[in-house]
């Protein structure tokens, strides 16, 4: 590790890395800290299976524009050789990033919360609005629900052997009746967008919304999948494993009002201010489907094993997605009503 602290200078002249409390999901995660014990920074290593090196040019250009616009954002420290990131002697690829905040929500329970993220939001899209960038790591949309639809029908057709087998093919007919029922604009243009808006990647600094992290998904989509997955993970008060999961108008309330605040003149058009509600129903039956999909291929990265195994989890999480996308079907009208008085 000490060798790859090496590859920054280091302000203290000292310089040791301890493992993040959680690790990192995706890219391992440390806190860099000085002599005094103060945090000087966040090294991560990116997880190369699925990003590759030069998305540290998109993540540059986005912070830089966004920084020069007043909002506060990590930024990557360069190397001592001016690089934004360091290849180890085992193909490792590393980066450091500044602090920001001081807090971390990782389920939203209070409104005043969600307010405060909601206009975060809303001010992030607006300063990168203008934004002229060429993204070098582009990876399919992970909202392409037809094609999801396409996938579960084709696994529970490949897997007809598999123990979870008649359990997935119920979920995946309900889910298909659902996908072919729901209605909702899908050509809307596209825009810069953070890409993984989950609350875990608002940073706060005491009550105030500060900064967004986890920066490898900037990409060009539309605003009512960025917002509508954002809502599905911000307003399911309980856990995605919940089979009682379900949408919270009030949560919801609280971050269309922040985000309208924070857009001003700068906001959705009245197309995309329309389209909110039906994404949030919409990304929710893709992720169920795809849950369910990955339930007869026995994969996903963050299994428990306390379910069983990979399928029994996967299928778990398949029923959650169904049922908040069933509850976000339910409460439409309330929701709609609630966008017409935030807009």
């Amino acid at each position: 590790m000490q060798n790859v602290l090496a590859a920054w200078d280091w302000p203290s002249g000292e310089a040791r890395a301890t493992l993040a409390d959680d690790g990192g999901l995706i890219n391992q995660t440390y806190w860099v800290r000085g002599a005094d014990g103060g945090t000087l920074a966040v090294l991560q290593r990116l997880n190369t299976g699925i990003f590759r090196a030069e998305v540290h040019h998109d993540i540059e250009a986005v912070t830089a524009h966004v920084e020069a616009a007043g909002l506060v954002t990590p930024r990557l420290r360069r190397t001592r050789q001016g690089a934004l990131w360091h290849t180890d002697a085992e193909g490792g690829v590393w980066r450091v990033l500044s602090v920001v905040g001081d807090r971390t929500v990782h389920k939203l329970q209070d409104p005043a919360d969600a307010r405060s993220a909601g206009r975060l939001v809303a001010r992030f899209h607006s300063a990168v609005r203008d934004l002229r960038h060429d993204f070098q790591m582009v990876r399919p949309s992970p909202f392409d629900t037809d094609r999801q639809m396409r996938e579960l029908a084709a696994a529970v057709a490949a897997h007809p052997e598999h123990r979870l087998h008649a359990d997935v093919a119920r979920v995946a007919e309900e889910l298909v009746a659902s996908w072919e029922r729901w209605s909702g604009p899908q050509q809307l243009p596209e825009r810069v967008v953070h890409g993984d808006l989950k609350i875990s990647n608002v940073r706060f600094t005491g009550p105030r919304a500060v900064a967004l992290i986890d920066l490898d998904t900037f990409a060009r989509r539309t605003l009512d999948v960025e917002l509508g997955d954002a809502m599905r993970s911000w307003c399911n008060p309980l856990t995605e494993e919940s089979l009682d999961a379900h949408f919270d108008v009030a949560l919801f309330a609280a971050a269309m009002e922040g985000y309208a605040a924070g857009a001003g003149e700068q906001g959705p058009s009245d197309a995309e201010w329309e389209a909110v509600v039906p994404a949030i129903e919409r990304v929710a039956l893709g992720l169920a489907a795809r849950f369910a999909k990955d339930a007869l291929e026995e994969r996903y990265f963050g299994w428990r094993e306390e379910f069983g195994g990979r399928g029994e989890h996967n299928l778990v999480r398949a029923r959650g997605q169904a049922a908040l996308a069933r509850s976000v079907r339910a409460r439409r009208a309330e929701a709609e009503a609630v966008i017409a008085r935030a807009r």
